[in-house]
């Protein structure tokens, strides 16, 4: 006889999406944010999102038992410290990843999964008939929301990536396709000799330079240029390359790491910060490893990479793989390090 504990997991786990898309209606809602200021009666909650009171008042009850918002009297809800996390001012806001995986384009490609694992190729692409990045050059507010998602993920790598690797003695870092410049502003800040070039698309640095200032970084110091990774990159000692190999198969990452080759230092270091899938599943990080993996097979059909594959996939960059630090926080991201071959 099978265990209710067994079937009632199973049962979470499949419908799953369900508490996925009331957490997105919330967030599009702006629940949350209403609630910022303390608790509210559901009527109350109701008119300050303009939302029918009956759906919403369901709506509340859900997020109360999946524990991201508090009964703080009967029929009165207040945010749960977990809640908090999907407003935008929080420093650890997911609320731009909740909002790209809820939004109809990407849903739509999750629902293609089963395809895109029957052909190996990208669902997005079996869902919307071109690719993710394709599509994001043509719609220019998901374009926005999927970098402000990328640059949340960023924000925790920032504060690792320089405790985890001495930069000392860096003279130029090229962070190659670094979005909205976070990475590379924590960086600089960690090595105040080193100057910094931030390489992506126009569109995908757009605030990056208000990031710059933001941190304080005087204007000699860093420098924004856009182009295509696959044609060329900037010179420089330092490269960073964060988030970028697993979303590509291994003919294009070999092409992009060819470039990296050309342009650096001959006594330089290339910097890649990736998840690394671990030898056995039971690993501690191994779920988030491969979580992230089957996401690449979604979005972009790229994958996530053990350290054996990333040595073989240097290697036919042009590099030798010297080391992998630690995991970055509790994550399953590290750092491969790299010399020119």
């Amino acid at each position: 006889m099978i265990d209710p504990k067994v079937s009632g997991n199973l049962s979470r786990m499949a419908f799953g999406h369900a508490t996925s898309q009331i957490i997105y209606a919330a967030v599009r809602l702006g629940v949350p944010e209403a609630l910022v200021d303390g608790p509210l009666a559901a009527g109350e909650l109701a008119r300050a999102v303009d939302c029918d009171p009956d759906g919403l008042t369901r709506l509340v009850r859900a997020l109360t038992v999946l524990g991201l918002l508090d009964e703080a009297a009967p029929g009165r809800f207040a945010l749960a410290e977990p809640g908090r996390l999907l407003c935008a001012g929080h420093p650890r806001s997911i609320r731009a990843s909740v909002l790209l995986l809820g939004d109809p384009v990407t849903w739509r490609a999750w629902g293609a999964l089963t395809e895109g694992v029957r052909t190996g190729g990208a669902a997005f692409d079996q869902a919307h008939g071109r690719p993710l990045f394709d599509h994001l050059a043509d719609d220019p507010e998901l374009s926005d929301l999927f970098n402000a998602a990328m640059g949340e993920g960023t924000g925790w790598t920032a504060r690792e990536v320089p405790r985890a690797y001495d930069f000392t003695g860096a003279r130029t870092v090229v962070d190659i396709g670094g979005g909205n410049g976070t990475l590379l502003a924590a960086v600089l800040r960690a090595a105040p000799d080193a100057r910094g070039v931030l390489f992506d698309s126009a569109q995908g640095s757009a605030a990056a330079a208000e990031t710059f200032r933001g941190a304080g970084l005087a204007p000699d110091r860093w420098s924004i240029e856009a182009g295509d990774f696959f044609q060329a990159v900037p010179r420089g000692d330092v490269l960073l390359v964060k988030g970028i190999l697993h979303d590509w198969d291994d003919e294009r990452c070999v092409a992009l790491l060819r470039n990296c080759r050309k342009a650096i230092a001959p006594d330089g270091r290339l910097l890649v910060v990736e998840p690394v899938l671990p030898d056995r599943l039971d690993a501690q990080e191994a779920a988030g490893v491969v979580m992230s993996d089957i996401a690449m097979l979604v979005y972009t059909g790229g994958r996530e990479r053990g350290r054996d594959e990333f040595r073989a996939l240097l290697a036919d960059g042009g590099f030798r793989l010297l080391d992998v630090t630690r995991r970055l926080a509790a994550t399953p991201v590290r750092i491969l390090v790299a010399a020119p071959d």
